[in-house]
């Protein structure tokens, strides 16, 4: 059938995988995103620049430690979200009753301080990151190639969104997490610490980030842009999602990295700019998001 349109298949397939892996990123990005304004209502332009130093974290352990791949995978989203314990502890958290865009100032202030570092010390060429052996190669599938790294990041991706999903929406902890945002006076009585609660989560938030950075490492060069190339469309995936909402973000993640795919084979000129008009529309027919709750 692709062929008769004058698509090979593997053209086809290997753009879906392409919009799959770039999908991945969305829906963790964008899912760290959802957590943060859902749970903490500040909208994190450093999320882009977390991303970034989730990479560069990774390739600092391995080319000054000697730490691996799968060392860094560990520690890398630990260390990322620690520094976010200490802006939001420092910074943030004076800025919760305020109005958003004092939030989203400060972030974006913070994003172009930690770029510019990172830029004048190591310069905006990119650093190479090595797969790791366990997952070099490939598999032969008959209509495509597909890599062990990129099946990896796919996987992985999935797991760790749907994991998340299911603590925030079926457990105790995601429970009290939902509570505190819409009465920390009560919950605070049944003695929870809430603000200890509310830095940890921006944290996580932070660290799933930093996650997606190391998992972006072998793929893309490691550079101080990286994140600002990103951040964007992963504001219009989580718009399009609805703010706030989970579900919105893994399920709108996914989805829009195929489109994006999709797109790249039937209207290669379009590809750049699609998920721009899907947000536009979204946001003419349903303000709140796909999965959004009207206020």
């Amino acid at each position: 059938m692709f062929e008769l349109l004058g698509i090979p298949p593997q053209a086809l397939f290997g753009q879906l995988l392409l919009g799959l892996i770039n999908g991945s990123f969305y829906a963790i990005l964008s899912l760290g995103l959802a957590i943060i304004f859902g749970l903490l209502n500040i909208i994190n332009f450093t999320h882009g620049a977390q991303y970034m130093l989730g990479a560069f974290v990774a390739w600092m352990l391995l080319t000054y430690f000697g730490v691996p791949y799968w060392g860094a995978l560990l520690l890398a989203p630990v260390l990322v979200g620690i520094k976010g314990v200490i802006i939001e502890r420092l910074l943030i958290s004076r800025l919760y009753h305020l109005d958003h865009l004092y939030g989203l100032l400060l972030t974006f202030g913070l994003a172009l301080i930690i770029q510019g570092l990172l830029r004048n010390q190591y310069g905006i060429s990119g650093l190479p990151y090595a797969i790791p052996p366990q997952l070099s190669g490939g598999q032969n599938l008959g209509f495509m190639f597909l890599p062990n790294y990129r099946a990896w990041v796919v996987v992985a991706s999935l797991v760790v969104c749907l994991a998340t999903w299911f603590v925030i929406e079926k457990t105790r902890l995601g429970a009290y997490l939902r509570a505190a945002t819409e009465n920390p006076t009560l919950v605070g009585a049944f003695g929870i610490n809430v603000p200890r609660m509310i830095t940890l989560t921006y944290g996580f938030g932070v660290a799933l980030a930093a996650f997606a950075g190391v998992l972006a490492a072998p793929i893309y060069a490691v550079n101080p842009n990286m994140g600002a190339d990103l951040i964007i469309v992963v504001f219009a995936v989580v718009v399009i999602g609805g703010m706030g909402s989970i579900l919105g973000a893994i399920v709108t993640g996914f989805g829009l990295g195929l489109v994006e795919g999709l797109t790249k084979v039937f209207y290669p000129e379009a590809s750049s700019v699609i998920i721009f008009v899907i947000m536009a529309i979204v946001l003419l027919v349903k303000p709140a998001g796909l999965f959004g709750r009207t206020a």
